[in-house]
């Protein structure tokens, strides 16, 4: 028999699942901790010598004598090298230096003189358009570097226009396409294989348009191929004849793992062009940094940029003063 004064039992309340709170998004991080990273190799081969030589001793010439063993291996050259130490050695002396724990400021503040004269933006207002000619060996990121300088400028509120000039490596045209496409910049080509009439036409086309800057391409050297060094020097010549003044700008674009063969690239592309300015490329962990106090040395041209990937903002004016605190802190 039924109990009808039976109650049911209340139903249970659906138990609540608790919200998951997403989990914060790491910080990108910051260009002067990504420089840490990619200077991580020459930081890290440095470190681990100086340590020792930072102990708490005294300064003598074995000291000395380590201390110019530690730089030539890390890449800084035998010249920049007796630089360093002739400054290091007056600032012991001027500041009555007498412990090992103070050379290792004394090794920065020497590094920063030698590099601070290599900070020098480029100015790119004082001509319209303003021409950037490019040079380099092949693979030291000559086009990789042109579609940055672009997506770059553009953020400056720059016009661009790119001179596709590479008419020896049909993949460059490509390339340039490419970045000419993802940065909605046209690119100047053509088949017939003369650099120098590519150029031409992109000059003239951008002085029509009131384009700001023209980027040039130009197709890879090596320094010992004189004929083709006088090609590049025709190329530099014609864009004279199309705007005078111009090229405003020679950078060349220097691949950061080629260490002491950077510096015969400097002299030798800067003794048949004059150039004005170094993108220093490719500083991706395993850079031989070291080199550039030896192009300060041999040749103090501006650093105008560093890059250090393949993203389209990887690539960042020089700056002296953190690019030495990436180095050794």
């Amino acid at each position: 028999m039924f109990n009808l004064f039976k109650k049911d039992k209340p139903e249970s309340a659906p138990s609540e699942t608790p919200a998951t709170t997403p989990a914060p998004e790491t910080p990108a991080p910051s260009w002067t901790e990504r420089l840490k990273q990619s200077l991580s190799k020459t930081r890290s081969q440095l470190g681990n010598q100086l340590a020792g030589l930072f102990g708490d001793g005294k300064i003598d010439e074995e000291v000395y004598e380590e201390l110019e063993t530690i730089l030539l291996t890390s890449d800084v050259g035998v010249n920049a090298t007796q630089t360093l130490l002739e400054d290091i050695r007056g600032r012991v002396k001027r500041q009555s230096l007498s412990d090992t724990t103070q050379l290792k400021q004394a090794l920065k503040e020497a590094m920063l003189d030698l590099l601070q004269p290599l900070q020098q933006p480029l100015a790119t207002s004082t001509h319209q358009p303003f021409i950037i000619m490019l040079v380099g060996v092949n693979g030291a990121g000559k086009t990789t570097t042109i579609g940055k300088l672009a997506n770059l400028f553009q953020a400056q509120g720059k016009s661009v226009l790119i001179a596709a000039g590479d008419t020896f490596r049909a993949a460059a045209r490509e390339q340039l396409q490419a970045w000419g496409e993802r940065n909605q910049v046209h690119v100047v080509s053509n088949q017939s294989g003369d650099a120098a009439a590519v150029i031409f036409d992109a000059v003239n086309s951008a002085r029509a348009k009131n384009i700001d800057i023209v980027l040039a391409d130009t197709a890879g050297r090596l320094p010992t191929q004189l004929n083709l060094m006088e090609e590049i020097a025709k190329v530099k010549r014609v864009i004279g004849k199309a705007m005078p003044e111009a090229p405003h700008e020679i950078l060349l674009v220097l691949d950061a793992n080629t260490g002491q063969n950077a510096v015969m690239q400097v002299k030798a592309f800067d003794d048949a062009l004059n150039v004005s300015g170094l993108v220093l490329t490719k500083l991706d962990g395993t850079a031989k940094g070291g080199v550039i106090a030896a192009i300060a040395q041999a040749r103090p041209i501006p650093i105008r940029y560093v890059g250090l990937g393949e993203g389209i903002d990887d690539l960042r004016t020089f700056d002296a003063g953190e690019f030495v605190e990436a180095l050794f802190s």
